[in-house]
């Protein structure tokens, strides 16, 4: 990117600082650690087995800033590096057991949903409010609707009961989540279009 040129569409965040290999793995590794950070701030859920947490927060957050392919690699280290042990998932949990057990559904969504969010900041959806907050609900919802359907599997509830305890108490925070990531994504946008003019101007 030349000095004072808005970034182009098909460029993320990470991609405007972003020089070389060892630094997209440190961020890779930096948005696993962000996910398992948010995770244990934990709320308990009246008569859910999912506690409402800072987990997709961190999520769609990552995804945004690091693009489609290393938002979901970053997701998938924090789960392969929970599976094996950190006390990384929600509350300090780990193991393999969390990823097939009720709430197992919402973590393994975080691979689509950063996929997803990814892909659509390449297309410059995240670098607006207007735009980047309905992304972020969607990014939110996706997720929960796949955990939704995997605790209605996992332990056998109908619909309805899976959606009460599965989906619907999440939707405010997810509202308010999503508003956070919008606002923190086009801030720093406005930071990196006020760092091009300076860079323009000198």
């Amino acid at each position: 990117m030349s000095a004072g040129e808005s970034p182009p569409p098909h460029r993320v965040l990470a991609d405007v600082f972003v020089r070389t290999r060892v630094q997209e793995g440190a961020l890779v590794l930096g948005a696993a650690l962000c996910t398992a950070l948010l995770a244990q701030v934990a709320l308990p859920v009246p008569g859910s087995p999912v506690p409402i947490t800072g987990q997709t927060l961190a999520v769609v957050l990552t995804a945004a800033a690091l693009g489609p392919g290393r938002g979901m690699a970053g997701q998938l280290v924090y789960l392969l590096l929970g599976a094996a042990g950190l006390p990384f998932y929600a509350k300090a949990a780990s193991g393999w057991g969390q990823l097939a057990g009720p709430t197992g559904g919402y973590l393994v969504a975080f691979l689509p949903a950063a996929f997803l969010v990814g892909l659509a900041a390449r297309h410059g959806y995240d670098r607006r409010p207007w735009t980047a907050v309905p992304l972020f609900l969607v990014g939110q919802l996706v997720i929960l609707g796949i955990g939704m359907v995997w605790l209605r599997v996992a332990v056998s509830l109908d619909f309805v009961t899976a959606f009460q305890k599965g989906f619907l108490p999440f939707v405010p925070g997810g509202l308010l989540k999503a508003a956070i990531a919008g606002l923190i994504t086009s801030l720093a946008w406005r930071l990196v279009r006020a760092r091009a003019s300076r860079a323009t101007a000198s």
